[in-house]
């Protein structure tokens, strides 16, 4: 038995979807454990491309059993629409196939309102938010007033909380951000039934994981976002409002930290992230449009163009101090095909000193210079490599590189979009 947790390094972004279907295949269970459906997971199989926002990517293995964590803010809308997708393209999904946590907070219209009102409100300070209502949810489920799944699908208990809930909302939304209140008859009348369709779907996650772990099963536990837009030890304000370290499986999931066997940190080839916020090692230049354009750095859930950079292995080396990282699985290796020249930040340079570690704020971050090392390029196409001898010896130095500055060891290498297009080095399970 295992309990594996897989976590991104960077700013999120780094194809985690991908090594978590490749993961899918040696687990029982797949868990997703913070975050909303401000995240999207692509995949790709067959051929065919899957974006997922809220289901855990092991959805497309009928015989695995997929699992929404109480840390989750789930969006009943999103989710409903993501099932219909999936029932679509002739994948049924059932609730031997899928359970919701009782205790994951509901994302209402209000929320995304908020969260739309405070970003135009913020004016040239917004942070960048998705507008998905994920911020706003996570502060009431801090101020205790939030809507919860068990509440959801008892119709009486949801239309009490929502009435409450909207009389403080609609104060804020109409007489402080001067937009439109939200209409109680409009929100009962598609929240209603969709609770009742959800309902099945519910259960104590926490209890069955832990079930399944003491019988003996694997469990892979799925993030979302990535370690620097964690609430806590990301780049305030310009994070994410939940807590993207591997720790939170034990808030978000209810399994003890004892019982995690391996962490995977995922590590884009190079650096990207959206929305404001200091990027050190950020390109500006035919380099960082390469990079964009090769590796299709749009995002997956509002489509937005990703800003690129270098590596930067000083977010990795937190990452990998923040969520206790056994082994590193690389990504998009295959983006930095065609560079004549690769440069990978091992430091940083703040005021004439030398930082082993980000700085806390954001300010001091913006001032912070890069400290590179440089490589030689290769123009060979890697993309079908299946063992490291089959990479170019430029590329093996690549790879060197991020493991001695890391002291992390690679357990997969990603030189292609497609399932099979990875170099599995070792198993976390």
């Amino acid at each position: 038995m295992a309990n594996v947790v897989v976590v991104g390094t960077q700013w999120g972004d780094e194809g985690k979807g991908k090594i978590v279907d490749l993961l899918t295949a040696e687990a029982q269970h797949i868990v997703r454990f913070q975050g909303g459906n401000n995240a999207g997971h692509t995949l790709v199989v067959g051929g065919e491309k899957h974006i997922f926002h809220l289901l855990p990517s092991g959805i497309l293995h009928q015989d695995k059993r997929c699992y929404i964590g109480n840390g989750v803010v789930v969006d009943p809308v999103v989710l409903a629409q993501e099932l219909d997708r999936l029932a679509e393209r002739g994948v049924r999904v059932g609730p031997e196939h899928l359970a919701i946590a009782e205790r994951a907070h509901i994302i209402m219209p209000y929320h995304q309102a908020l969260d739309l009102a405070r970003e135009s409100k913020a004016g040239r300070g917004k942070i960048g938010t998705t507008g998905r209502g994920i911020g706003p949810c996570y502060v009431d489920k801090a101020g205790r007033v939030g809507i919860r799944f068990i509440d959801l699908i008892r119709p009486e208990v949801f239309a009490e909380k929502l009435k409450a809930n909207l009389e403080e909302k609609n104060f804020w939304l109409t007489k402080y951000f001067g937009v439109e209140a939200v209409d109680y008859a409009e929100v009962m009348a598609v929240y209603q039934p969709l609770g009742q369709r959800l309902k099945p779907f519910a259960g104590n996650v926490a209890l069955l994981l832990n079930q399944a772990w003491e019988r003996g099963e694997n469990i892979l536990f799925e993030g979302a976002q990535g370690t620097h837009l964690d609430l806590d030890h990301g780049t305030y304000p310009f994070v994410t409002s939940s807590n993207p370290v591997a720790g939170s499986i034990s808030a978000g999931a209810g399994m003890g930290p004892t019982t995690v066997k391996a962490v995977v940190g995922l590590v884009k080839a190079y650096t990207t992230r959206v929305g404001g916020g200091p990027f050190v090692t950020e390109l500006a230049d035919d380099n960082g449009r390469h990079l964009q354009e090769r590796g299709q750095e749009f995002g997956s859930t509002t489509g937005r163009p990703r800003r690129c950079g270098w590596l930067d292995l000083v977010a990795v080396r937190d990452s990998v101090r923040l969520s206790g990282l056994t082994s590193l699985a690389l990504t998009k290796l295959d983006v930095l095909t065609g560079l004549d020249e690769l440069k990978v930040c091992v430091g940083y340079e703040l005021d004439g000193r030398s930082l082993e570690a980000m700085p806390p704020d954001v300010e001091s971050l913006g001032r912070c210079r890069p400290v590179y090392r440089t490589l030689s390029g290769w123009r060979e196409d890697i993309s079908r490599a299946r063992r490291l001898e089959d990479l170019p010896q430029t590329t093996r130095s690549y790879l060197d590189l991020i493991e001695e500055v890391v002291g992390r060891p690679l357990s997969h290498v990603s030189v292609g979009p497609e399932r099979e297009a990875t170099i599995v080095l070792s198993s976390p399970f």
